[in-house]
């Protein structure tokens, strides 16, 4: 059909091939072929490729995404299926894990997501950095581990 399935060690995915776009196995590797040689391809052919190398990479490796939450205060917990946040608001931010997505919390205040669909992990934790995204001002909120802000100068009082 028009889709890759991958199987590894850490699961399986199934990944959707554009139109036009052809898969084969020859010599033990997955070569990807334009069915035509129109340049509205060339686009779709390092997709394809693209997209088929992280569902490789997502079986065998695994990705990972993480988060550092920045505050007085904030924290996280794991309660079942859910993720509970303090996040400076009047009341606790409930977060539902999506299938696929394994989510480990250390120190309250550093967040790991794992999952073998690059895409899906690099949503959940986007998801997650949005709950509370970093104040320009005083820096605190959810960011990504290693991210660097602006910091802006508040008023000046003369």
């Amino acid at each position: 059909g028009q889709a890759v399935d991958v199987k590894g060690p850490k699961g399986q995915l199934r990944q959707p091939l554009p139109p036009g776009i052809n898969a084969a196995v020859e010599d033990g590797q997955l070569v990807t072929t334009k069915s035509t040689d129109a340049r509205a391809l060339d686009k779709f052919h390092g997709l394809a490729r693209s997209l088929v190398n992280n569902a490789v990479v997502g079986v065998t490796d695994g990705f990972k995404k993480e988060l550092d939450i920045v505050g007085v205060g904030y924290r996280a917990e794991m309660k079942g299926k859910q993720v509970v946040l303090a996040l400076g608001y009047s009341h606790p931010v409930v977060f539902d894990i999506p299938q696929g997505i394994d989510i480990a919390i250390e120190k309250q205040t550093h967040i790991t997501v794992t999952g073998v669909d690059r895409q899906l992990v690099g949503q959940v934790a986007a998801n997650l950095r949005r709950l509370r995204e970093p104040d320009p001002y005083q820096q605190k909120g959810v960011r990504y581990t290693g991210e660097v802000l602006k910091k802006k100068a508040g008023k000046t009082g003369a």
